[in-house]
């Protein structure tokens, strides 16, 4: 009597059992799990400052060195807020393939006064040259361009080609070795090879020099990385004087040759990140 009743239950309980356990399903395929928003990547800067010091031509056709200090430059690393990225992040790493960068260089001032040679010229100051750059690199080689013009002392346009085969002897040491060529307009071929009527002397008649190719040379590089932060560079750069500029009577009385050297000790600085 009470057989179909039981029978009927167990039916019920056999067929509701699936249905409610697939209702309490907890498999990680179909439970939404809320992650946190990624926070925002902090910003960093990473850069290299060299000091030490050089000896470089007293001026442009000097045949004396002076010796000074040696102050350098070189961005690394920059990555924004918003994920952009620009550089290396290891400052001791060459960058591979085509990359872009600003370019400077300092010209120190010439005074008729502290040399005697130069009697009668126009003192010139201290001229900031600002601009940019490309470079191509692999791991044995690189080549680069830049383009500056000059603020103070001159006003003109100049650039410099070059390129370096880099020899690698340990992890740590790096030996780079190539040619240069220096571009300059006439603005600035005039205010350093130039003689206006108002200077010119008999040891120096007045001379009107166009631009174009101002020298040609070679520069030997090395660089040891001490360790993460801390690493020493120096160069030795010869360059001639050619076209105008070798023809100017400024460097007649002096060197169409010109040497220099430099040696410096190089910081790592890492900001933010």
């Amino acid at each position: 009597m009470f057989a179909r009743p039981a029978l009927l239950t167990s039916l019920v309980a056999a067929l509701a059992t699936p249905a409610f356990a697939a209702g309490l399903d907890t498999s990680a395929d179909s439970t939404a799990v809320i992650a946190p928003a990624p926070a925002a990547a902090s910003p960093r800067f990473v850069f290299t400052l060299r000091g030490g010091v050089s000896a470089t031509p007293e001026y442009f056709g000097s045949d004396e060195l002076e010796v000074g200090p040696d102050l350098g430059f070189q961005f690394n690393y920059l990555a924004l807020r918003n994920g952009r990225r620009l550089g290396n992040p290891d400052p001791w790493a060459d960058n591979m393939g085509l990359t872009f960068g600003g370019s400077f260089r300092f010209v120190k001032e010439r005074s008729a006064d502290d040399f005697s040679e130069l009697a009668g010229l126009d003192d010139i100051d201290a001229a900031l040259e600002l601009g940019g750059s490309v470079r191509y690199g692999t791991e044995h080689f690189a080549a680069f361009g830049e383009v500056r013009r000059g603020f103070g002392g001159h006003e003109g346009w100049v650039g410099e080609v070059g390129a370096d085969a880099i020899l690698r002897p340990t992890d740590r040491l790096r030996l780079s070795l190539g040619p240069r060529l220096f571009f300059g307009d006439e603005d600035y071929s005039a205010t350093y090879f130039g003689i206006t009527p108002s200077e010119a002397s008999a040891a120096l008649p007045a001379y009107d020099p166009d631009g174009g190719l101002i020298s040609t040379g070679v520069e030997f590089g090395a660089r040891y990385q001490i360790n993460d932060v801390w690493g020493l560079e120096g160069a030795v750069t010869w360059e001639k004087f050619t076209g105008d500029a070798a023809d100017s009577p400024i460097v007649e009385h002096g060197d169409d040759e010109q040497w220099g050297i430099r040696f410096g000790v190089t910081r790592v600085f890492s900001i933010g990140g």
